[in-house]
């Protein structure tokens, strides 16, 4: 049998009386990161059973809209790379890079 081992990510969510996040911070000890703060976050997960994705969006109320936007652009463009490594289809990750380009072009985000 091979050897395995485990590797943790924690993801503390501070929440306000309404329930509306404050702070987040994230802790990835073997990438060497540790209770470090984060104005949002998105996580999904695959689930095999129900052949869906489960996903979590969280972002804290001080969040300025500005950097959203910034920080989906950035989640796109990294999408579009990840699609390529998984599935080897340039073309498909060809096109989301272009979406990804007039993404920023609408939202003027070029520069930024």
């Amino acid at each position: 049998m091979a050897n395995t081992t485990t590797s943790k990510i924690e993801l503390k969510v501070e929440l306000d009386e309404n329930r509306v996040p404050e702070k987040l911070h994230w802790t990835a000890q073997d990438g060497g990161v540790t209770n470090q703060e984060a104005k949002a976050m998105i996580l999904a997960v695959w689930d095999a059973k129900t052949k869906e994705a489960m996903r979590i969006d969280l972002w804290t109320k001080d969040m300025p809209v500005d950097e959203m936007k910034v920080f989906f652009h950035q989640t796109l463009v990294a999408m579009s790379d990840t699609f390529k490594r998984a599935t080897q289809d340039e073309k498909m990750s060809a096109t989301m890079k272009d979406f990804c380009d007039y993404f920023a072009e609408k939202l003027e985000l070029k520069g930024k």
